[in-house]
Parts: C-alpha cells; sequence; structure tokens
C-alpha cells in the first residue's frame, strides 16, 4: 500500500517537472507527458504501470467531460452546431468503416467487425492535447471552439460504435437496423437522463442553503451521478456529462454566488491539469505491457500497420475536413449556414488537429481477454498496439507540426472583426458609464455626505477617462507604456500592504485570521489588476 502511494506521488512530481519543461521549450505539455511516460516506461527498475480501463471510463472521464463542458461557450456551441455535430457523429461512424475496410484489407485474420472495432476505437480525436497546442498559437477562435465541441460528443458516438462492433465480433452477428435504432435510443437516453439530474442539481445550488464548498463539492458529485445513472441503463454517459454540464454552465450565474464561482473554477482548473496529466502520462509508461502483449506476434509487422492505420486516419478525417467545406458551400444554397464560404485554410487546420487520447487507449484495454464461448479474442493484442501506435503517432507528429500547419495556412480572425484588446476597452467603458450613470440616478442625494460613494464615483470617472485615451491611443504604445507601468507599481504597493499585514500578525493583538482575510483581498486585488489588462499585454 505504501509503496503504491509513494509510486503515485513520485509519478505526480514527476509529471508537474515535465509540465514546466513544456512550458520552457514551448511544447504541448500531452507530447512531452507522453514521451516522458515512454522513457520511464524503459527503466528497468520502475514497476510496470497497467491502465484499469473502468478506472479510466469511472474515474477520469466524467470530470474531465465536465470540466470540459464548464469552459465550452454555448453561444460559440450553437453557433458551430452542425459542424460540430457531424464531425462528432457522421464523420466518426465514416471514419470508423474507413478503418473496417483497410484493416481488413491489409491486417492478416482481421474481419470486417473486428475492423470496426478498432475504427470505433481510435475514430475519436482528444481535443485536450489539440486545444492545448491552439490555444498557444494564433488561431481564429472558431477552430478551437469547433475542436473542444467535437471532443465533448465524438467521445459518446465512438464508445456507442464500439460497443456493437464489440457485441458483433462476439456473437459473429451484426444486425444494422437494431444497430442503428439502438444508437438513437443511447444517445437520445443519455441525453435525457443528463438533464434530469442536472436539474435535481440546478434545484439544490439555487433554492437550498449551500456554501462555497458544498457548491464546489456539489460539482464534483454531478457528472459521477449522470454518468453512472446513464451506463447502469446502458445509455450513453458521456453524452449525460456532457449535457449536464453545459445545461448548468449555462447557468452558473443564476444557480452559483460569486465565491462558489471563485473557488469552484480556481479548484477545477487544479483537478483538471492534475487529471491531464496522468491520462497523458499514463499512455506513455503503457509500452511494456502493450509489446509483452503481443506474444508471438512480430513486432516489427505490428509497427507496419500502426503506421498504416495511422496514416488512414489522416488522411481520413483531412478528407473529411476539405469535404464538409466544400458540402457547406453547397447546402448553404438551400439553409443558412454560420459560414457559406469556409474555404480549405481553416478546414486543413482543424483536421490536422486530430490527435488522439486515453480514452482509445481505455477503450482498446477494456476488450475482453475471452469470448463468450472461452476462445481469445481474436486480434486483441494487435489492435491494442495499433491503437497504441496512432495515438504516438497523431499526438507526436501532428501535435509537433501543427504549429507549422498553422503558420504555413496563415488563417485570419474571420468571426471577430474587433481585436479582444478593443472588445476589452468597449465593454468596460460601458460598464464603468452605466455604473455611473446609474450612481447619478439613484444616489445624487447621497454621494454628497457619503465619502465611499465619493470614492467610487472618482473611481468611474477615471477609470471612463483611461478608457477613453487607451481608445484614442496608439493600443501598443498605452499597453507598453500605461499598463506595464501601471501594473509594476501596483505590485509594488500590494508586495508593500502585504509586509505591513506581516508585521500586523507578529503583534499579539491581532487575530491571524483577520490578517489572512486581508492578504485573501490583496490576492483578488492582485488578479483583478491582471485580467483588467490582460488582453492589452
Amino acid at each position: 500500500m505504501h509503496s503504491t502511494v509513494i509510486l503515485y506521488i513520485s509519478l505526480i512530481l514527476i509529471i508537474l517537472f515535465l509540465v514546466m519543461l513544456a512550458q520552457r521549450i514551448r511544447v504541448a505539455y500531452p507530447i512531452v507527458l507522453v514521451l516522458g511516460g515512454l522513457v520511464l516506461s524503459l527503466v528497468p527498475s520502475l514497476p510496470t504501470v497497467s491502465i484499469d480501463p473502468q478506472l479510466i471510463f469511472l474515474i477520469f472521464l466524467p470530470p474531465l467531460l465536465y470540466e470540459a463542458a464548464w469552459q465550452t461557450s454555448w453561444k460559440d456551441f450553437w453557433k458551430w452546431r452542425r459542424v460540430i455535430g457531424s464531425f462528432a457523429f457522421i464523420i466518426v461512424i465514416f471514419t470508423s468503416c474507413v478503418i473496417a475496410y483497410v484493416s481488413r484489407a491489409v491486417i492478416p485474420g482481421f474481419t470486417l467487425a473486428i475492423g470496426f472495432l478498432l475504427g470505433g476505437i481510435i475514430s475519436p480525436p482528444d481535443a485536450v492535447a489539440a486545444t492545448s497546442i491552439l490555444k498557444e498559437i494564433k488561431v481564429p477562435k472558431r477552430i478551437i471552439t469547433i475542436a473542444e465541441g467535437e471532443s465533448l460528443l465524438n467521445d459518446a458516438s465512438s464508445l456507442v460504435v464500439f460497443r456493437f462492433a464489440l457485441v458483433a465480433v462476439a456473437s459473429g452477428t451484426f444486425e444494422l437496423s437494431h444497430a442503428v435504432t439502438n444508437f438513437f435510443v443511447v444517445i437520445g437516453m443519455g441525453f435525457a437522463v443528463g438533464m434530469g439530474i442536472a436539474l435535481i442539481f440546478y434545484a439544490i445550488h439555487r433554492w437550498l442553503p449551500t456554501t462555497p464548498s458544498i457548491d464546489t463539492i456539489l460539482t464534483f458529485v454531478a457528472p459521477y451521478a449522470m454518468y453512472i445513472t446513464a451506463e447502469e441503463f446502458h445509455f450513453s454517459g458521456v453524452i449525460a456529462v456532457v449535457t449536464g454540464g453545459l445545461f448548468l454552465s449555462k447557468h452558473r450565474h443564476t444557480i452559483l454566488g460569486h465565491l462558489s464561482r471563485i473557488q469552484g473554477v480556481n479548484v477545477w482548473a487544479t483537478v483538471g491539469f492534475v487529471l491531464n496529466g496522468i491520462v497523458f502520462m499514463l499512455i506513455g509508461l503503457e509500452l511494456p505491457v502493450i509489446v509483452q502483449g503481443l506474444g508471438d506476434s512480430s513486432l516489427f509487422e505490428a509497427i507496419k500497420y500502426g503506421l498504416i492505420i495511422s496514416a488512414v486516419v489522416i488522411v481520413t478525417r483531412l478528407a473529411s475536413t476539405i469535404g464538409s467545406s466544400y458540402f457547406t458551400v453547397f447546402i448553404s444554397r438551400f439553409i443558412k449556414t454560420a459560414d457559406s464560404s469556409p474555404g480549405l485554410r481553416g478546414p486543413i487546420i482543424f483536421g490536422w488537429a486530430g490527435m488522439r487520447g486515453v480514452v482509445s487507449l481505455a477503450s482498446a484495454l477494456s476488450i475482453p481477454l475471452l469470448l463468450n464461448n472461452g476462445e481469445p479474442f481474436p486480434q486483441r493484442n494487435m489492435i491494442l498496439f495499433i491503437t497504441f501506435v496512432v495515438i504516438l503517432v497523431t499526438l507526436v507528429f501532428q501535435g509537433l507540426t501543427l504549429p507549422l500547419v498553422v503558420r504555413w495556412m496563415d488563417l485570419e480572425e474571420l468571426d471577430y472583426s474587433v481585436s479582444p484588446h478593443e472588445q476589452d476597452v468597449v465593454i468596460r467603458r460601458k460598464l464603468a458609464k452605466a455604473s455611473l450613470d446609474y450612481l447619478h440616478e439613484k444616489y445624487a442625494d447621497e454621494i454628497p455626505d457619503n465619502e465611499l460613494l465619493q470614492s467610487l464615483k472618482f473611481k468611474l470617472e477615471s477609470d471612463i477617462g483611461f478608457l477613453d485615451h487607451v481608445r484614442e491611443s496608439d493600443p501598443i504604445h498605452a499597453g507598453i507604456e500605461y499598463v506595464g507601468r501601471y501594473q509594476a507599481i501596483t505590485k509594488e504597493l500590494l508586495d508593500h500592504k502585504r509586509g505591513i499585514l506581516h508585521k500586523f500578525n507578529k503583534k499579539e493583538t491581532y487575530e491571524e485570521e483577520v490578517i489572512r482575510q486581508h492578504l485573501a483581498q490583496l490576492d483578488l486585488e492582485e488578479e483583478k489588476v491582471r485580467q483588467q489588462f490582460l488582453h492589452m499585454e
């Protein structure tokens, strides 16, 4: 027991070190973690780490999906719903079919059912890897939105395909009409379960006397309640979590107080970071187990098949994204689309961002060792090895070259003509002006007698004056000379205040709890200053 605890604590420390290394060398941390896991797996003295697929599906998947749903913009998700839906469902099924036929033709012993099983496993891209890269480079917002939205739904469709293909391999029969009917039932009922449980948590958050800590704990309970309930009835747990997460996220400002939102964001950011780090590290650490599973099969042949299927996966996704662009141009003649002329640059970037991740590996590992009749599951070890190669090739090769592809395509922001800096200035000025007008309209008679209201009025007037100056000035000049200097001086003042508070804390007459409250307020002030001028840096 103690050795296991020490092992995982050491693993977390290694993950933190590798993430810091990734930041230093400017490489997306999922790539560094996978490669780091590969290197660690080759160390002979370390114990072999084996992924339990149930651990991934039950412990890791619900909170990761839930966090992604809370981070997703519902407005942008709805705007690109047709593209997201087509790639999350239609393209996943199309990719599975292509892989099924190619693998049957190329790999000895593969049947169409086994190939379809492989396709269901490796068809869904992992958006954590893609978005962690895309957010570090200049890429249009729509690419990130579609990638995030696709990742929320494609796991559901691929797992349903995987489930049906698994039954087909085990039973030797496959009824298309029955599979199609069950597909829509599983997805639809997953949606219903997610909404039903989300409404229960909505009521708890809004009408019961919760605290920030209780609210935060409830946000951790919710995804598990949605996932386990849906899976218990053999519906899509992924769709349930995504549906419930999107609903509660949309209403967060109604059901959660400001302290609950602040605490929840901070806690979830940390937990999501740790969970993502662990799963990507586990991919690399799984190499010895996967190689040992090949048994008498030729490692060279397995690598060859893995590279062939990887190429098919990449080409199929690029063909799908480019084909969807032409289809959008055609269908926009008959229905309204978000962009009637998407071109090819955006689809190429989106197509190249199709890296596979831990859900694919967990699906492959969840294939049973034996069929119902007691015979070994056909081609299980080869499916597992090919899945590992596909993840490695798409994650490392496409991940490292994605920034080059983005620069080569040189795609401009098409949806937001106003820069984030200009949007920020306009919104902040509008809020300050509206607040000042409201103050004059409702409390004009109280301002002369209330020094705090006078201070607030002066601050709002100063903010408006500063923002007017920023709008008229060169943004770069304002960003460097005004904002940079203001932030530096403000930080000095806040540090000076912290020093005074620490001196107060040494005196017996002042409670440390009171001092900590003031220190926490200074931390909030510093973060507020940083966030205020984030788009001006």
